[in-house]
């Protein structure tokens, strides 16, 4: 099936109109989903083996509830009206990327940081980052900022862009619903030591070459932009797996070295310091306006990506 039109027309939707909050969202669907199952297979007392089973039957169901039931509607529209199948798909395809909701949400951080108003930007921060924010400096809260614009490029742009043109719609609603359960359940702590096992290292198998292509296409998106390339690439090549997660640190240090700043570094999360080490070098100071800067980037990187996976599509259909 050629899925390049409604994969187009939903990228396009989400740049200029951001996410549909009129419609029925997929992943608040996976959300309720998961949290069900979990319910059903996480009890008390299970041995570690009889954990990571259940969480990977809930893995499984999931991501086949999800891509079945995508592919069914996808099917039944198109049987009602092929326009209406190429619609309902395009929308799909809408919901599943997120580029105009991360600039939005990054630009609430942005703004009342330029006007001096810090509580507020650490209420914006909130809204996008796992870590504690009632006590980030200034500082702390750009580079919070920037940090998740450059993760969620990969996680929330450019992954979901891979898998919807080489799959459409049921796929990458399949990929979405890999992330949500990773987000939910894919923990090192209990209760999910175990039972988040598989969806955690799922999703890092899923990342993975989208990771990768993000952070290449984020470097040329910032030479495009004027930001300096020579040391992106230098910092991507030294800094890449300095963190916890072999995908996450792939792009921040693309976006550490075109900004010319150190990002990363110890953060706090549930009143504990997670210690981690610190990406890029500190050239200048990080500004409030490198949050805009990196949008930039996320939102170049998200062009480029619709360009040139879309043209490798519409070679391979031709």
């Amino acid at each position: 099936m050629n899925h390049l039109l409604p994969v187009v027309i939903g990228f396009l939707l989400d740049l200029c109109l951001g996410d549909p909050r009129w419609i029925p969202h997929p992943v608040i669907a996976m959300g309720r989903l998961i949290s069900r199952l979990e319910r059903w297979l996480r009890r008390d007392g299970q041995t570690p083996g009889e954990a990571y089973r259940a969480g990977l039957l809930l893995w499984l169901i999931v991501v086949s509830v999800s891509g079945g039931l995508c592919t069914l509607v996808i099917f039944l529209a198109t049987a009602i009206h092929p326009i209406l199948g190429l619609a309902v798909e395009s929308i799909l395809c809408w919901q599943v990327l997120a580029t105009r909701s991360l600039v939005t949400e990054a630009r609430k951080v942005e703004q009342p940081l330029i006007s001096g108003d810090l509580p507020a930007a650490r209420r914006a921060v909130s809204m996008i980052v796992g870590r504690d924010t009632e006590s980030l400096s200034a500082e702390g809260v750009t580079k919070a900022a920037v940090e998740t614009v450059a993760e969620n490029t990969s996680d929330g742009i450019v992954a979901p862009l891979f898998f919807l043109f080489l799959g459409g719609a049921p796929l990458g609603i399949a990929y979405k619903a890999v992330n949500t359960m990773d987000s939910m359940i894919g923990y090192i702590d209990e209760p999910y030591t175990y039972f988040g096992r598989f969806a955690a290292r799922a999703d890092d198998f899923f990342n993975y070459l989208p990771a990768r292509l993000c952070a290449l296409m984020m470097l040329i998106a910032g030479l495009l932009l004027g930001l300096d390339g020579h040391r992106g690439w230098r910092v991507f090549r030294r800094d890449r797996y300095k963190h916890a997660s072999p995908n996450s640190a792939q792009t921040e240090s693309v976006m550490a070295g075109l900004l010319r700043v150190q990002l990363a570094g110890d953060a706090t999360y549930d009143g504990h310091i997670h210690h981690k080490p610190f990406i890029g070098d500190p050239l200048r100071p990080i500004e409030p306006r490198d949050i805009g800067r990196s949008c930039r980037v996320a939102v170049g990187t998200a062009i480029l990506s619709l360009l040139i996976f879309g043209s490798i599509t519409y070679l391979f259909i031709h």
